[in-house]
């Protein structure tokens, strides 16, 4: 495995022995399951595979929130060598946004107006400052990413489609612990009894998927979503919203087409995010 932090180096190797099909697995470090199964998925999909390593000041609008991001580069290096990785890329700040870098003028309509970007102002135009160079100095033909970031997803999916970039997106399925917790970085934050008490996101989101199937009103499901989060742990949730798949335009009313129930909440100062299909 090779490991890189230069930009000029790594593309120097990549024009000197460019792969037939070249995968891309963009992370922020502290590595777990649901980051190596991606790349698992990438492995069977191409010749070669590069993980990247960045944590990416752009995207947290809380710089305490990017003070506690857990960072174990050589924890996630061994584990990415055991998985059977090609390419380690793990750049400085300044290697990704040299002076001379522009930031893009991206327009995300109601992407970054709902969920997440209503609660974490900024943080999408992050998201798109850091994966728009990343893939322009990889050229991925095919970048993962986990649909435990659903909204993440969509914006890098438009991002995509207004500069036509080259790579074929690609969302794979939510890792889960035994609880059914949702694999996160974050969750090295979360002390034994929290992320015992943080299961109950899963398990509310399973019911109002359940629930959905014999009730029309999203609003009432989403009330009764947030009051079971409060009256069963010791979560706060910050929201709970039913979207349109495609779009992710709040729903008003079920009409039968693809619909994702998504919630965030805090389990002490760490804040969760997971999300499920009710109408896949």
């Amino acid at each position: 495995m090779l490991v890189f932090s230069s930009v000029d180096a790594l593309k120097g190797l990549l024009e000197k022995k460019r792969p037939a099909s070249l995968g891309f697995v963009p992370t922020m470090g502290a590595l777990h399951e649901g980051h190596l199964k991606l790349v698992d998925t990438a492995k069977e999909q191409n010749d070669l595979v590069i993980v990247s390593i960045f944590v990416n000041p752009a995207q947290f609008n809380n710089k305490n929130d990017l003070l506690r991001y857990p960072r174990n580069l050589e924890k996630d290096l061994e584990m990415l060598k055991e998985r059977g990785c090609d390419i380690v890329f793990a750049p400085t700040e300044e290697e990704i946004y040299p002076p001379e870098y522009k930031e893009p003028d991206l327009q995300l309509g109601v992407l970054e107006d709902v969920m997440e970007g209503q609660f974490r102002p900024g943080h999408f135009k992050g998201v798109v400052m850091v994966v728009k160079r990343l893939f322009e100095i990889i050229s991925p033909d095919k970048a993962y990413f986990g649909q435990k970031d659903f909204q993440q997803v969509a914006v890098v999916r438009q991002l995509n489609a207004v500069y036509e970039l080259v790579p074929e997106i690609i969302a794979c399925p939510t890792v889960r612990e035994d609880s059914g917790l949702a694999m996160s970085s974050r969750n090295e934050l979360l002390s034994e009894d929290e992320k015992r008490q943080a299961a109950i996101i899963f398990k509310t989101l399973v019911a109002l998927r359940s629930r959905a199937a014999t009730q029309i009103d999203p609003q009432s499901l989403k009330e009764w979503a947030v009051k079971n989060i409060e009256e069963n742990s010791t979560l706060k949730p910050e929201y709970v919203e039913i979207v349109k798949e495609s779009t992710l335009e709040p729903l008003s009313k079920f009409n039968g087409s693809p619909a994702v129930a998504c919630i965030a909440a805090w389990a002490g100062k760490v804040r969760l995010i997971d999300n499920l299909p009710i109408f896949p």
